[in-house]
Order: structure tokens, then C-alpha cells, then sequence
């Protein structure tokens, strides 16, 4: 097998000093061509390769927010009314204590029930538990998919970031239902409370793992995992729309 030489310079792996047609460090002993950890070759020659946290850095940047370059002053001023009406919709979420279930009597919670309902039936024949899970995934899966279809197929930044907002809605629609576990004070889509049926989704679920004591932990894990998505969507519309209106300017 032929080895490619490397051009004279520097040792890629120790910096020593090589001449001319050298194929391995006289110093470390590693073969040029064969050197990868730190180094890939290109035409003949030794450059150094990108590092991971670069590339998804580069991709990240992409994705997010170098894909958005629209330049329509009628999408900028379209945009800034819906960033606005979330921005004040959701700040009504953030400072609003789960136990009110704030989230549960919105207009939205209108708009996730049938994805709700829908989970049920979707993940039903994946057994028992799944089926009660299946509720509170569906109506997180929902927005999920949306976030997708913008970012990778529409390559829509803005849409995704309503749709990240929607996502961190339903964490927070759901942590009532899981603050409840235990109580079954919630009056259910039949207009009965748990305590007047055989419980609800989070009183299964808990209890097939045994974890109805932690019902309170999780639903504020769940609601402040809805504010922090919440808050990265206020910060990703805002970054946005600033570009857009820059892109407008020049």
C-alpha cells in the first residue's frame, strides 16, 4: 500500500519539525498519513478538522436562525402581533401557580383536548399503561410535529418558535392533571370528578409505578419544563424578529 507524504512543517500530533518527502515524526513516531485524531487530510495536505461543538454550532445557527430570510414587511408586522400576543399569553402562565389550574380553563386547553383524546386511542395498543399515557403524550406529541414540519420542512424558524411555544403549553396543561393524582378534585371531560369514577390518566399512571406520593414533584417538573420552553421561545421569536427587522432596513 502506498503512503502519501506529507508536505514539510509540523508534526500535527507533537509540533516537531519535519522535512521535506518525511512520512512519519522523527520525534513521536506517528505515520502523517495515517494521523486522524486531530487532523484530516486534504489534498495532499494535513489541515485540522472541524471540532463536534463547532459543527453543531454551525447547524444549530442554520437551522434556527439563518434559515429565516424573509424580507415582506407585511410577514415582519404579521409576526410582531403574534409574538406580542404570546408574549402576554404566556407571561399570564409563567406567573400563575399551577394549583389554579390556569392552563386547564384556557381557550387552548379547548384546542388540546381532541390531541388528547386522540393519544388515548394511538398508543391503546401498546397495553394498559400506554393507553393512559397516550392522553398526555398526544397533546405534547402534537406540537412536537409541528415544531418539526416548520423547522425541516417548511424551514420556517418563526413557525417553530410558535409551535415551541405551544409545546411548552401543554407541560403546563398537563401539570394540573398530575398535581391531582392523589386528590381527583378535577372535573373531568364528563363533568365528574375522579373521586366519581375510577380515577383519572395521572392516578393510573402513578400508580401503576408506584409513585402517587411524587404526584406534587412532577407537576411542577412538568410545569417549569413548560417555562423554561416557554421563556426559550420568547427569546428565539424576539432573536427573529429583530433579524427581520434588520433584513427590512438594508
Amino acid at each position: 500500500m502506498a503512503i502519501v507524504t506529507a508536505a514539510s512543517g509540523l508534526c500535527p500530533k507533537c509540533q516537531a519539525e519535519y522535512a521535506d518527502g518525511a512520512t512519519e515524526c522523527g520525534k513521536c513516531g506517528i505515520i502523517f498519513a495515517k494521523y486522524r485524531p486531530l487532523a484530516t487530510r486534504q489534498g495532499g495536505t494535513l489541515s485540522p478538522m472541524p471540532s463536534t461543538v463547532t459543527t453543531w454550532s454551525r447547524l444549530a445557527k442554520e437551522w434556527l436562525i439563518e434559515a429565516d430570510t424573509t424580507t415582506d414587511s407585511l410577514a415582519f408586522y404579521g409576526r410582531m402581533v403574534v409574538f406580542l400576543g404570546l408574549v402576554w399569553w404566556g407571561r399570564t402562565f409563567i406567573v400563575t401557580p399551577l394549583e389554579t389550574n390556569d392552563t386547564g380553563e384556557s381557550f387552548l386547553h379547548l384546542i388540546n383536548l381532541p390531541f388528547h383524546e386522540a393519544g388515548h386511542l394511538f398508543f391503546s395498543p401498546f397495553g394498559r399503561f400506554m393507553m393512559f399515557l397516550g392522553g398526555s403524550l398526544g397533546q405534547i406529541l402534537m406540537p412536537v410535529v409541528c415544531f418539526v414540519t416548520f423547522l425541516v420542512k417548511t424551514r420556517d424558524p418563526f413557525g417553530a418558535s410558535v409551535a415551541l411555544w405551544w409545546t411548552a403549553e401543554n407541560f403546563m396543561d398537563v401539570a394540573p392533571y398530575i398535581n391531582d393524582a392523589r386528590a381527583l378534585d378535577l372535573v373531568l371531560l364528563g363533568g365528574v370528578t375522579g373521586k366519581e369514577t375510577d380515577g383519572h390518566d395521572w392516578e393510573n399512571i402513578l400508580g401503576m409505578l408506584g409513585w402517587l406520593q411524587h404526584d406534587h414533584r412532577l407537576a411542577h417538573l412538568s410545569y417549569n419544563i413548560g417555562i423554561v420552553l416557554m421563556l426559550a421561545s420568547f427569546v428565539w421569536g424576539g432573536w427573529l424578529l429583530l433579524r427581520h427587522h434588520r433584513r427590512r432596513s438594508s
